[in-house]
């Protein structure tokens, strides 16, 4: 903790062949407390049949596992298919099978989910750029099956998808659709729509610069958390952002005062515990 406040990242990935258990060491000793960790398509795995995905599973839990052995980290899990991969899917086996491998792929999640070893479905969603209807279709039923799980589950999806004017209005609709609490669907990397009237009752979780957490305060709510999208690539250190952006943004609040204690509380414990320990 940082002046006894804690200090939770909302989206970070792990990878086999990146500095995984050493970049959560880093961001422990920045003052970091707790974190998301999210799965990724790994390079280690190819994805032929919907079964497949349960092998990216596998090496999220074993990061987690030797993570939680080497640090005292709270660390809350979600996996699921990845979105933008029904697109390469459906390039080798065609549309309705590259739908059902993604299917496949997110009822495994929900089972993992069910048995205890993850506590949300995600990053699951759409294409965050432009497609043909009939990539936006499959993907938009894919999504609902992921948040259908949820219900049944009572946990959050995480999503990843585009960021336009009408994109929580969309998710809460599906959401409805699903029976899912709008409360429950997490819009990674969020822009700071943070009220009311802009998140129909989606949860923001907004990347931690400090242009978006500066607008988001600015409209008098706490109601939202923060990330970095840390993609742990030895190709690309600090991608998105360095792993120790969360703790140095909390710190700075902590220090020059600009945010209160119980705001801080509510970003970083209240509104995660809320979402994953259910």
């Amino acid at each position: 903790m940082i002046g006894k406040v804690p200090v939770y990242d909302n989206h970070i990935h792990m990878s086999p062949s990146g500095r995984n258990v050493d970049a959560l060491k880093e961001y422990q000793a920045a003052g970091g407390t707790g974190l998301t960790l999210v799965t990724l398509p790994y390079k280690e795995v190819q994805i032929s049949c919907g079964e497949d995905f349960s092998k990216s599973y596998e090496i999220t839990y074993g990061l987690a596992a030797k993570a939680r052995e080497e640090t005292d980290l709270e660390i809350n899990i979600a996996v699921g298919p990845y979105p933008i991969l029904l697109m390469s899917l459906a390039e080798v086996y065609g549309l309705e099978k590259a739908e059902e491998f993604m299917i496949k792929g997110m009822e495994d999640a929900a089972r993992d989910v069910a048995e205890g070893r993850a506590c949300a479905i995600g990053e699951i969603g759409r294409p965050h750029f432009p497609v043909g209807k009939d990539i936006w279709d499959a993907s938009n039923r894919v999504l609902l099956r992921g948040m259908e799980l949820a219900k049944e589950l009572d946990v959050p999806v995480i999503i990843h998808c585009e960021s336009e004017d009408d994109t929580d209005r969309s998710l809460a609709e599906l959401a409805d659709k699903a029976g899912l609490d709008r409360g429950l669907v997490v819009k990674h990397s969020s822009p700071p729509w943070v009220t009311a009237e802009e998140t129909h009752g989606v949860m923001p979780s907004i990347p931690a610069s400090k242009t978006y957490i500066k607008e988001a305060f600015a409209k008098g709510t706490d109601r939202f958390m923060i990330e970095t999208d840390y993609i742990d690539d030895p190709e690309k250190p600090g991608a998105i952002m360095s792993v120790t952006t969360v703790p140095k943004k909390v710190a700075a609040w902590v220090a020059n005062g600009q945010v209160p204690e119980d705001s801080i509380y509510r970003i970083c414990k209240d509104i995660p515990d809320s979402l994953y320990h259910r």
